[in-house]
């Protein structure tokens, strides 16, 4: 008799041991993925953030370039054609969506991991 007892609690502590590990597997893989994701959305959004200075910088160029001409051409009022108010919006524009990439950077960053998911008890 008390061999079979002494099974049954070697067996029931080996069901919880196994229970336990699967629950630190499946913890440590969702805190895993979860980091990965991250990762992943923050590298995104600095390849966009990457490519909008660089349209800015552009913008800049094109800016410089057409107000040089204008002087260059004895335009008055340089500041005030529409041409270069366009620019200047669409500068400000370009500066608006980097900073909000950027907002979205810090935001990703600081973002914690929810807390445990429900897991469906027969994952089959």
């Amino acid at each position: 008799m008390d061999e079979q007892k002494e099974e049954r609690e070697q067996n029931g502590n080996g069901v919880a041991t196994t229970e336990k590990l699967w629950n630190s597997t499946l913890k440590t893989f969702h805190s895993a993925t979860f980091k990965a994701n991250q990762y992943k959305r923050i590298v995104q959004k600095k390849i966009d953030l990457s490519a909008v200075q660089k349209k800015i910088s552009e913008g800049h160029a094109d800016l410089g370039k057409m107000i040089d001409d204008m002087r260059e051409a004895g335009e008055k009022a340089i500041l005030s054609k529409a041409d270069v108010k366009s620019m200047f919006a669409h500068l400000d524009s370009l500066k608006h969506t980097a900073a909000s990439l950027i907002a979205e950077i810090d935001r990703i960053k600081t973002e914690e991991e929810p807390a445990e998911e429900s897991i469906p008890e027969d994952i089959n």
